[in-house]
C-alpha cells in the first residue's frame, strides 16, 4: 500500500496467506481471468505460508500426512513432477495402503517454487484485517487493515485459527507452561519435557524432542491410529453432498456428522515405529489420564493425574489444538457488522453451492468463505490442503459468474446457486 491513510481498489481480496490463501490466488487467475493487479491477499506475516512453516517446524514435522497430490500449486501432479525434475523422488515417502507423502522440506520447496513462478509474493499486503463494512449499493466490502483501507468487489475468508491454542484450566496461569505453537522453542536446554496431547503433533514432538532430551507423553486416552484426517471419500464433493448437505446449513446435525468424521486427535500408523523405538530406548515414557491439578515446584512442573500418578519435568509444552474458530473475536466482529447468520456453534450459514455467507435477512453477499470456517459445508477436510481444492472449485465459479452478470447488465443479484459441480 503506498500510504496509510490511501484506498486501494481489487476485484478480490483474500484475507489469510495460508495454504488456503495462496491456492485460492491462482485459481482467480486462471478460473475467473482476473489479472495479478486486480487480486490482494492480506496477511500480517512478512512471507505466504510463513505461520505454516513455523507451526510445521516447531512440532518436528517431517513429512505431510496428506498425499503428494495434495499441495499449494493447481497441477494435480505438479509436486511429484517437481521432485523427478529435482532428483528428489526419494523424498516421496512411502506408506502402506496409502499413496506416497512428501517430505516436509520437498513440500515447502515445491510450495516456494510456486510462489515465485507465479510471482503470489506480490500480491502480498502485509496487514490484519481489523473490520469489514459493507459498501454502498451492496457493491462489496471496505476492510480497515493495519496498512490502511482496501475496498473489493468480492472478499474471501481464508483464516485460520489466529493464534487462539487450547490451553486446559490447569495450565492457564501456571510458570513453565507452553504451546507448541505459541512460541515455544524447541533447541531450549532442558533435561526432560512433558508433552501433552494426543494426537499427531504430540507423537511428532515427543519424537523430536527425544533426540536431546528426557521426553513423557502425556494423553488423556489410548492412543488412536489414523492415516489421515477422514476417510478418503470426504475429498470427493459427491460424497460431501449426499451426506452432508441432506441436513440444513448451520444445523446440529452437520455439525456432529463432521464431528464424527474428523479423526481428531488421532497418530498415523506410520509414527508408530519411531515412537515405539523411543520407548524402548528409554528417551519417551507415556502416561494416560487426566490432570487433577499442577503446580510448581523448585522450578520444575508437577502434574498430578486423577488416578494417583505424578510426572515431573522442567517444563510442560502443550500439543492440545486450536480454540474453535467460530467463535474467533474477528469472526465476532464481521458478523456483527455485516449482518451474518450463524447456525449451530456459530457456525457460518453458507450457501452450500457457492460458499458465499448469508445475512440475516437471507440475502448471500460476496463474502466466501474457505478453510475450518467453511467446515460445515465443505466437509471434514475443510480445514486441509484437499478441503482449499474443493473450495477453490465453489468460490471461482461463483465469482465468475458475478462478475459476467454485473459485466452484462451492471446490476447486483444474489450470489447463490452458481457453484461448480466435481
Amino acid at each position: 500500500m503506498t500510504t496509510h491513510d490511501s484506498t486501494q481498489q481489487f476485484g478480490c481480496t483474500i484475507i489469510g496467506g495460508g495454504i488456503h490463501g495462496t491456492y485460492l490466488a491462482q485459481r482467480l487467475f486462471e478460473d475467473a481471468s482476473f489479472d495479478k493487479s486486480d487480486v490482494c491477499i492480506l496477511d500480517p506475516h512478512d512471507r505466504l505460508l510463513a505461520s505454516f512453516r513455523e507451526k510445521a517446524r516447531a512440532c518436528g514435522m517431517e513429512a505431510l500426512r496428506s498425499t503428494f497430490v495434495h499441495h499449494v500449486g493447481t497441477e494435480p501432479f505438479g509436486l511429484e513432477s517437481f521432485a523427478e525434475a529435482n532428483g528428489r523422488e526419494d523424498e516421496l515417502v512411502p506408506t502402506v495402503d496409502y499413496p506416497d507423502r512428501p517430505s516436509l522440506d520437498l513440500f515447502l520447496d515445491h510450495s516456494a517454487y510456486v510462489i515465485d513462478r507465479k510471482d503470489l509474493e506480490s500480491l502480498h499486503r502485509r496487514a490484519a484485517v481489523d473490520a469489514i463494512h459493507e459498501l454502498p449499493n451492496e457493491t462489496g466490502f471496505r476492510l480497515e487493515t493495519t496498512a490502511g483501507p482496501v475496498d473489493t468487489d468480492h472478499c474471501v475468508l481464508a483464516i485460520g485459527h489466529g493464534g487462539r491454542y487450547r490451553r486446559p484450566d490447569w495450565a492457564r496461569d501456571l510458570d513453565g507452561v507452553e504451546h507448541v505453537w505459541g512460541g515455544f522453542d524447541p533447541d531450549a536446554s532442558v533435561d526432560r519435557t512433558i508433552v501433552v496431547g494426543g494426537g499427531i503433533t504430540a507423537a511428532q514432538l515427543a519424537c523430536e524432542l527425544s533426540e536431546t532430551q528426557s521426553v513423557g507423553l502425556l494423553s488423556r486416552h489410548p492412543f488412536e491410529w489414523e492415516v489421515s484426517e477422514a476417510d478418503p471419500p470426504w475429498i470427493n464433493w459427491s460424497h460431501v453432498e449426499d451426506t452432508l448437505h441432506s441436513y440444513p446449513s448451520g444445523s446440529s446435525e452437520r455439525f456432529e456428522t463432521i464431528s464424527e468424521a474428523r479423526n481428531t486427535a488421532t497418530i498415523p500408523p506410520y509414527l508408530y515405529p519411531e515412537l515405539e523405538d523411543r520407548i524402548d530406548e528409554g528417551t519417551v515414557t507415556l502416561a494416560q489420564g487426566a490432570v487433577e491439578s499442577a503446580t510448581n515446584e523448585d522450578g520444575s512442573v508437577q502434574l498430578s493425574l486423577e488416578h494417583g500418578l505424578q510426572l515431573l519435568g522442567d517444563r510442560v509444552v502443550l500439543a492440545t489444538g486450536f480454540e474453535p474458530v467460530f467463535d474467533h473475536p474477528f469472526v465476532d466482529r464481521i458478523v456483527e457488522e455485516l449482518e451474518l447468520t450463524r447456525g449451530y456453534r456459530g457456525m457460518p450459514v453458507l450457501d452450500d453451492d457457492t460458499l458465499a455467507w448469508q445475512r440475516d435477512d437471507g440475502r448471500f453477499v460476496p463474502l466466501y468463505v474457505s478453510g475450518a470456517l467453511a467446515l460445515e459445508t465443505v466437509g471434514p477436510y475443510a480445514p486441509n490442503i484437499p478441503g482449499a481444492r474443493r473450495a477453490g472449485d465453489r468460490i471461482t465459479a461463483a465469482i465468475t459468474q458475478r462478475r459476467r452478470r454485473i459485466k452484462a447488465d451492471g446490476t447486483e443479484e444474489s450470489v447463490s446457486g452458481t457453484g461448480a459441480s466435481d
